[in-house]
């Protein structure tokens, strides 16, 4: 299986550069999310990255718990949220599927870009589901390759295989949907902005 955090950690730097592909479907995707906080909200964001979201979204919330398998992605996103003056964040190294779960302890759990590059994704929400309060929203943002390139499910375990790219779960949105359904999740709210996009989902635990 390897560690996914060996490609991730080689590419922090680069990743950290890179411009927002679309920037209009992200702003939408920050609205849309903020439009469900209040003060007293608790947030885990799992998959943080260099912890830009987290950072947006923290002054308008409690606290928020941001997790990320790559140090080296952990790092830098603790280095933003120190000039941007924010305190309310807890960045850490941990991975969805091995850190405990805490019975109902958050409010919104994030999963953004992140749900295709685990290796266990009914796993993955099954975990988030049980870490929810009763009533607690679940946001995600992810890649359904398997929509517009199916053929990876061939091609990415060459290029995994010789480090050129992370684990992929060749995904439909269909396939996406009926997970979170397993999971027990009701979808709240949906959002793609074009064909190959990555499909924007609100899904809140039953309570």
């Amino acid at each position: 299986m390897g560690d996914p955090s060996r490609f991730w950690n080689k590419m922090a730097e680069r990743y950290a550069r890179q411009p927002i592909g679309d920037e209009a479907a992200y702003q939408h995707k920050l609205k849309t999310t903020q439009r469900y906080f209040h003060p007293e909200m608790v947030l885990m964001e799992f998959g943080c990255g260099t912890g830009s979201t987290a950072i947006t979204h923290a002054p308008l919330v409690k606290h928020v718990r941001a997790t990320d398998f790559s140090e080296a992605m952990i790092a830098i996103a603790q280095d933003k949220a120190v000039a941007a003056g924010v305190s309310n964040i807890d960045f850490e190294v941990a991975a969805i599927d091995t850190m405990p779960v805490v019975p109902e302890a958050y409010d919104m759990v994030l999963g953004l870009s992140i749900l295709h590059l685990l290796e266990d994704r009914d796993a993955a929400l099954n975990k988030v589901f049980a870490m929810l309060k009763p009533g607690g929203l679940f946001v995600s943002s992810t890649v359904c390759i398997g929509d517009t390139m199916a053929f990876f499910k061939f091609v990415g375990p060459i290029g995994k295989a010789m480090g050129l790219l992370p684990h992929l779960d060749v995904m439909t949105k269909v396939d996406l949907i009926e997970s979170q359904h397993r999971a027990g999740f009701i979808i709240e709210e949906e959002y793609q902005p074009g064909k190959g996009k990555a499909v924007f989902l609100v899904a809140r635990k039953p309570g």
